[in-house]
């Protein structure tokens, strides 16, 4: 026994308001960083992302539509047996779901995270549904509102796809050196030692850019195939490493065909195998789904359709349907009450490191550190200035020292605008530019006038080979970074993101971070390397931190 239509139909007019009352939210408050994507709605900043190259997001518009089918499908599906009754319909999961969402949102909006507000739209949309349609709604719309999270740009999973970039990169290089092929690897390049070619391995072409959209692939196989979930786990499990064994296949298939025919034929396999990946992953997934259907038999086999309802107690939820949508209606009001005042708060918090008389920059590094240092202009490139934020400011030298010219230490200093976007993962520029990263760790500097006093640092192992008339010879540096806020020192980008939120969350702070590197030559050693570094460090900290005891850890800070 089914609804009826009119019982139906009033059930989703109250959903309908919510929806509305949700949608203006999401579009006049979704987002507070306007780094990158200058508009408040949070539908056109994730929209854009399906449309911008550079996000690595261009498979959302593809989710989407595979979302609603889905939908489409579960509602369609009929049901195998007979149809159980409803032991009493209730619609309080419908609330408690629309206002997580709006409790969540709060949240991403107050940390400046417009993902985190992206999982709270689907949250309430999920509440909007179970509200209209009862519990087949709710059921059929789970797991197509969950697929869509594989349609928000994780940027990164920067760091799963940064790895996944250097073990690329790394097996393709070991298997042209065992073809006997002197590919040499500097960062994300291959370079060939004669010249013939140069490729940068970008992202696209390591997996990092297809990365979710083949997990994506694995996950409807998954779904669509089996309803048991260490089924479907297991086939997303077997996505890694078919998606690795898919992007050594293209790159040694670009080295092999440059290695043959020059430049333009490793162009024309770079094509060719960026379908090729899919093929091998695409491939891979179906037969490990026929092994699991062969070895491990579902008993049920199929997908279990959403159960339908009769129609229990219609009147009563009529009217808590319609209770339910003002109370959120009043909740989303509120918000927006408070999410506005939130934005036009006048930008709290400290900065990190003294500013220069124009208020933006940091404050100019000194030209001569006594007579052993002189200091050399490194101007900022445009292409640093396009990809941040307006408001982000800048302050380096080079520093060659007198005695010997070839002791360099290079001192950079960015400082964070009142977006947080200002400041991403230095790995990646570092990379980016042609260097290896050999190994990682940390190190403690010792802060200036404090004897007993010193602040942690990445530290990177890194190396390139540089052409010689005598061949290929590996160059290797070091290469240290921390971040500075208003009241901490911290050595790595993920503490600076959990104590930027949380400033932000609990204190409506948001400090001015600024992102301090130093990079010198190693081959005399990493002891030599590090106190030249110390030693520019001993002169220059003081000029451009606000306050130099910052930097002295306290006791609590030297115990973990």
């Amino acid at each position: 026994m089914n609804p009826p239509a009119e019982s139906s139909q009033r059930r989703w007019l109250p959903a309908g308001l919510c929806a509305l009352a949700g949608a203006a939210v999401f579009q006049f408050f979704g987002n507070a960083s306007f780094g990158y994507i200058k508009s408040a709605s949070l539908f056109w900043w994730w929209g854009f992302q399906w449309f911008n190259p550079e996000s690595e997001t261009e498979h959302g518009l593809l989710v989407l539509v595979l979302s609603g089918w889905l939908l489409w499908r579960n509602l369609q599906a009929k049901e195998k047996g007979e149809s159980r009754k409803a032991e009493g319909e209730t619609i309080w999961p419908a609330l408690l779901a629309m206002v997580l969402g709006l409790a969540l949102h709060a949240l991403g909006f107050a940390a400046q995270q417009a993902r985190i507000s992206i999982i709270a739209l689907l949250l309430f949309a999920w509440g909007g549904l179970r509200l209209g349609g009862g519990r087949r709604w709710g059921a059929a719309a789970m797991f197509p509102l969950g697929f869509m999270v594989l349609a928000i740009p994780f940027n990164a999973l920067d760091s799963a796809g940064f790895w996944l970039r250097l073990w690329v990169i790394k097996a393709s290089a070991g298997l042209a050196h065992a073809a006997g092929i002197g590919v040499i690897q500097n960062g994300t390049q291959l370079v060939a030692p004669d010249g013939r070619y140069s490729y940068d391995v970008a992202a696209a072409c390591s997996g990092v850019r297809s990365l979710m959209a083949l997990l994506a692939l694995s996950l409807l196989t998954g779904y669509l195939n089996f309803h048991t979930w260490w089924r479907r786990a297991a086939l997303l499990l077997l996505c890694f490493p078919l998606i690795y064994l898919g992007n050594v296949a293209r790159i040694s298939s670009i080295v092999f065909a440059a290695r043959w025919g020059g430049q333009s034929w490793g162009e024309h396999a770079h094509d060719v195998m960026g379908w090729g990946v899919f093929g091998i992953v695409l491939g891979g997934l179906l037969l490990g789904a026929r092994v699991l259907a062969r070895w491990f038999p579902e008993s049920n086999a199929g997908v279990p359709a959403c159960s339908r309802e009769l129609p229990a107690r219609a009147p009563a939820l009529h009217r808590k349907s319609w209770l339910v949508a003002g109370g959120v209606c009043v909740l989303v009001a509120g918000e927006m009450l408070f999410l506005a005042r939130l934005a036009a708060l006048p930008p709290r918090g400290q900065v990190g490191v003294r500013l220069a008389a124009d208020g933006q920059n940091p404050v100019g590094l000194p030209v001569f550190l006594g007579t052993e240092w002189i200091g050399r202009r490194t101007a900022v490139t445009a292409v640093e200035r396009d990809i941040l934020p307006p408001d982000t400011g800048y302050s380096r030298m080079r520093y060659v020292a007198v005695a010997d010219s070839a002791r360099q230490v290079f001192l950079s200093i960015v400082l964070s605008g009142h977006d947080r976007s200002s400041i991403h993962r230095p790995e990646l520029c570092v990379v980016g530019q042609g260097w290896t990263i050999k190994a990682a760790g940390e190190h403690r500097f010792a802060t200036p006038g404090h004897r007993d006093g010193d602040f942690p640092a990445t530290i990177l192992h890194v190396q390139r080979a540089v052409q010689t008339p005598r061949g290929p010879v590996v160059v290797p540096q070091l290469v240290a970074y921390w971040f500075v806020g208003g009241d901490r020192v911290v050595a790595t980008p993920w503490q600076r993101l959990a104590l930027d939120a949380w400033n932000r969350v609990a204190h409506a702070r948001a400090d001015r971070w600024a992102y301090v590197l130093m990079q010198t030559d190693a081959r005399d050693g990493e002891a030599a390397a590090l106190a030249r570094m110390q030693a520019v460090l001993d002169q220059t900290l003081p000029v451009f931190a606000s306050e130099p005891a910052r930097f002295a850890a306290p006791p609590d800070w030297k115990k973990g």
